[in-house]
């Protein structure tokens, strides 16, 4: 037998077949399979011939979804921030009462505690991005945390705002202890991720009560 008949008579290895299901299910699969991708191997990894080896489609299944590769990563942050940034700001209790800035911080962190055991992979890919990040994602990133840094802001305020309340000294800025909390939740956050059991949520907690309570003892 010829090496040109063996090589004819050896099957070739087949392109996936992806059946044919709606668009939008088939969106959210490459979607997903995008995220699985950034989150084990980082952003320098993820094309469109390893989000399509991930769903297990041919590229054209991919390009059949979206017009390139900067449309789905802009469509998965698209929906991984929207739930992310919505989740944050449920960690922001209500204003109703802020007597006690120590316990309503504390509760913050608690929350935000929960939130990240509930959703590492969205958190993985907003606080570990590596330094090769595509534009389109880190622009997206940013607009997200100033959205959140003025939430802080507004509610340092609202906490300042009181001028007879005991104990609050009006030099503080709220802009400026804004930025310090959010890189401070921005690191904590991270070690979360990273080493979670270095900095539990009750050590937290405690320590933040305690900071908080000396800057702003609760009103009576």
């Amino acid at each position: 037998m010829s090496a040109s008949t063996a090589s004819e008579d050896r099957p070739r290895r087949r392109r996936p077949y992806a059946p044919r299901i709606p668009i939008a299910e088939r969106r959210e699969q490459l979607l997903d399979a995008a995220l699985a991708v950034i989150v084990s191997e980082g952003y320098d990894r993820v094309s469109i011939d390893a989000i399509a080896k991930r769903a297990d489609v041919a590229r054209s299944v991919v390009y059949g979804a979206f017009e390139n590769l900067d449309a789905l990563l802009t469509a998965l942050l698209d929906r991984q921030q929207a739930h992310a940034f919505a989740r944050l700001l449920e960690t922001i209790p209500g204003t109703e009462d802020l007597g006690d800035p120590a316990a309503f911080a504390a509760e913050t962190v608690r929350r935000m505690s929960a939130m990240l055991h509930e959703d590492p992979d969205t958190w993985r890919l907003i606080l570990l991005p590596p330094g090769n990040m595509p534009t389109v994602v880190r622009d997206r990133i940013e607009a997200d945390r100033e959205r959140f840094r003025l939430r802080v802001e507004q509610w340092i305020s609202l906490l300042l705002a009181d001028r007879s309340a005991p104990g609050r000294d009006q030099r503080l800025d709220p802009q400026v202890l804004a930025h310090a909390l959010v890189a401070c939740a921005e690191h904590f956050g991270r070690l979360a991720l990273t080493d979670p059991g270095k900095f539990d949520p009750p050590r937290l907690i405690g320590q933040v009560q305690v900071i908080l309570g000396a800057i702003w003892p609760p009103t009576p």
